[in-house]
């Protein structure tokens, strides 16, 4: 029988209450799609405890941490060294997610900058990559990424990617990545899928951001790292490459961006 392509989740939420009764079976089932690796994502570090337990528990998992944007007025703002001392940990691999968010939090937009200049600040300091949410705030995003950049290099995927053309070439200007969510596979969705086909496909991750935004054909559904491969499929298409092609680039993209986790080995 012929080995199922392999692919990484590059983001989901592995976490939320949506998988709590049955995570064992989702990555199982994820793994049997092909979806060998899944970077979980804590979005409040209060939380850490349980994220870091669920990659500690799970081969194929591992994580990242950091104040999404959305919580950044309510959340105790990070501090540097705090992300610094969680990217010890064995399978910590990314910081973040962390951004900026105007669609519903744009009165928080002041600490929201000040909470994402910390994140990539620790991003230099470790040299793991940056995890970014972008939504509804594109000039300041490209503005401060840029700004950063020229202060110090860092390394970034802009995960989930649905902004706009210009944010994707100032964050591809930069030497960063787009990360495909369910979102380019929507019906609807065929700007996104041009901004993607756009890119050089080096520059290209899949994810799921699971529980949420599954693609066709389960929309409307609960999200899980399984069904990266539907994602990854339209992106084959995208690219006209042969899906299996496809799935090893993603991979090398991957490892190229978050070494971390290409170099585990399964020690502790």
């Amino acid at each position: 029988m012929t080995q199922k392509p392999e692919i990484t989740d590059s983001h989901c939420h592995l976490d939320f209450p949506d998988f709590a009764d049955e995570l064992p079976a989702v990555i199982a089932r994820a793994v049997e799609g092909g979806v060998t690796r899944m970077v979980t994502i804590c979005t409040k570090l209060r939380l850490v405890p349980q994220v870091r337990a669920i990659a500690d528990a799970h081969e194929p998992v591992f994580w990242a941490a950091g104040t999404h944007p959305m919580s950044a007025a309510e959340e105790p703002m990070a501090t540097v060294d705090e992300l610094v001392t969680l990217a010890e940990h064995h399978k910590f691999v990314g910081i973040g997610e962390t951004g900026l968010d105007y669609h519903y939090t744009a009165d928080s937009k002041a600490v929201q900058q000040e909470s994402l200049r910390v994140h990539i600040e620790a991003a230099r300091r470790t040299g793991l990559p940056l995890i970014i949410h972008a939504r509804a705030a594109d000039d300041d995003m490209a503005r401060i990424l840029t700004e950063e950049y020229d202060a110090g290099a860092y390394s970034c995927v802009m995960h989930c990617f649905s902004s706009s053309a210009e944010l994707a070439q100032a964050a591809l200007d930069l030497g960063f990545y787009l990360s495909m969510s369910g979102i380019a596979a929507f019906p609807k969705s065929g700007e996104l899928r041009d901004i993607f086909a756009s890119a050089p496909v080096s520059r290209i991750l899949v994810e799921t951001d699971a529980p949420y935004l599954a693609p066709p054909p389960h929309r409307g559904k609960r999200n899980e790292p399984g069904y990266t491969r539907h994602t990854a499929h339209v992106g084959a298409q995208l690219f006209d490459m042969e899906y299996r092609d496809f799935a090893a680039q993603t991979q090398a993209n991957f490892d190229r961006l978050f070494k971390k986790a290409a170099a585990w080995d399964g020690a502790a």
